[in-house]
């Protein structure tokens, strides 16, 4: 446990150097935000229906998916993928340690330290200037951090299972796409998801997307009842058990025929 725990106080520590990109971030999510809640606030405005969320509520929905943008598995970690069309990944093999491990504990400093730099200064920001909510109680607030530590392991799960994927496709640029769209759509970062059909809100709960981002927002909000919050935790976590697992099967599968590029 010692090597990973340093690997990944090594990585975060990295990443966290990254402080004029993060700034640059927090720009650019504050616009599309404000973009995001203007369309909110025209919707709000003409319907004449009762909305499963208030308009406070999704303002402060919108901007705790610009904090926690980061956490979203949006591509392969990009050193894996260097690896893999370089040939670089027959020194990965080299090492006294779990490959597994390894490319996850590295995901998980990727998508954790990131997203600290800028959800700090965000949720600061907005709740000044931007309408964003705190959290009607402190167990709705304990419970947002303990999903987003669940949102953490579930997130690092989807990236490496893709990084890994790279054995056969090298670029997977086809199945990052799909995934991009499947998480903007199943998740609730472009649309919460009470307001979709009722049709379908039982399939989107099924799957694991809404542990990435509407999961934690919505306990953030009391919208999911601190009663109810057993359940929705255990969901991430058993789907963040499921993708570890899968992504050990398709390391396993490629590491036996791995052909390595390059060298």
């Amino acid at each position: 446990m010692k090597p990973y725990l340093a690997l990944l106080s090594a990585q975060f520590r990295a990443l966290l150097q990254y402080r004029a990109a993060a700034l640059a971030g927090l720009f650019t999510q504050v616009f599309f935000g404000l973009v995001i809640v203007m369309v909110y606030e025209g919707f709000y405005r003409s319907t004449a229906a009762t909305p499963p969320l208030s308009y406070q509520q999704v303002v402060t929905y919108t901007w705790l998916g610009q904090a926690m943008l980061g956490l979203i598995p949006w591509n392969v970690d990009p050193e894996i993928r260097n690896l893999i069309r370089t040939g670089g990944v027959a020194y990965e093999l080299l090492r006294p340690l779990d490959l597994y491990k390894f490319w996850f504990t590295r995901c998980l400093a990727r998508r954790s330290a990131p997203t600290l730099l800028r959800a700090l200064p965000m949720l600061v920001l907005a709740y000044f200037f931007l309408g964003l909510q705190l959290p009607p109680t402190w167990t709705c607030g304990l419970l947002w951090v303990a999903a987003n530590l669940g949102a953490l392991l579930l997130s690092a799960a989807f990236t490496t299972l893709l990084s890994t994927s790279l054995i056969w496709t090298i670029s997977g640029e086809g199945t990052n796409h799909l995934l991009i769209c499947l998480i903007i759509l199943c998740s609730g970062l472009q649309v919460p998801l009470p307001f979709f059909p009722d049709w379908l809100i039982p399939l989107l709960d099924v799957l694991p997307f809404r542990g990435l981002f509407d999961t934690p927002s919505r306990l953030y909000l009391g919208h999911i009842p601190s009663s109810q919050a057993l359940p929705v935790l255990a969901h991430q976590l058993l789907w963040s058990l499921a993708l570890i697992w899968g992504g050990r099967w398709v390391l396993a599968r490629g590491l036996r025929r791995l052909e390595v590029q390059g060298g």
